[in-house]
């Protein structure tokens, strides 16, 4: 009957389902380390070889990207300003001092929202008149992982053209640090929702 025959349809999708759940977890498990380059940032696991993991060099690599590419497609010939916040994960106060002091390495001036939900960073880029932002967290991966998510100065995640731009600089190396005098500095401030809360 047609509903025999439905019923064998849905029981071999669930059959489907359950196989290719079994084997994306195989897959997880077995696979330990991984770095995962992307037009929105890069994600991987904390430890382990460069360029196969999340390791300090990898994550002030992709820093130093993101900022010289901030600081070739800006007209501000003032110092700019990037905005970053992060998960409560495990390793994300030394992915946050790679990242913060990195960018002051170049120049850039940092206001650390320290720990901070993902719309609040992208909120306060343009409430803070910042040119760009850093969100380090993997989200619902486990505590292993780590990541950072690039904005504009809109607070929005990076398009094709300008991820794939930040990849190319990466891979190139092709960072200009600045020198003493031009450091970068940082503020630390309380999140956004923090400071509404208050004044509610």
């Amino acid at each position: 009957s047609d509903l025999s025959a439905v019923v064998k349809g849905w029981f071999s999708f669930l059959q489907i389902v359950y196989a290719a759940k079994n084997y994306i977890c195989l897959t997880y498990k077995t696979k330990s380390t991984v770095l995962i380059k992307s037009i929105s940032g890069i994600r991987g696991t904390i430890g382990g070889k460069v360029g196969d993991n999340l390791t300090p060099v990898d994550a002030v690599k992709f820093a130093s990207a993101y900022g010289t590419w901030l600081k070739n497609n800006s007209a501000n010939e003032e110092k700019l300003t990037v905005v970053v916040g992060r998960d409560a994960r495990i390793s994300g106060p030394m992915i946050q001092n790679l990242v913060v002091n990195t960018l002051i390495g170049l120049g850039i001036n940092v206001i650390d929202l320290d720990l901070s939900t993902t719309p609040t960073v992208e909120v306060a880029v343009p409430l803070e008149n910042a040119d760009g932002g850093i969100i380090l967290t993997a989200s619902h991966n486990p505590k292993q992982w780590n990541a950072l998510k690039l904005l504009n100065d809109k607070g929005e995640f990076l398009n094709g053209a300008d991820g794939a731009k930040i990849l190319e600089i990466a891979e190139s190396e092709a960072f200009d640090f600045s020198d003493v005098d031009r450091l970068g500095e940082i503020t630390c401030t309380m999140p956004i929702w923090t400071f509404i809360l208050m004044k509610c």
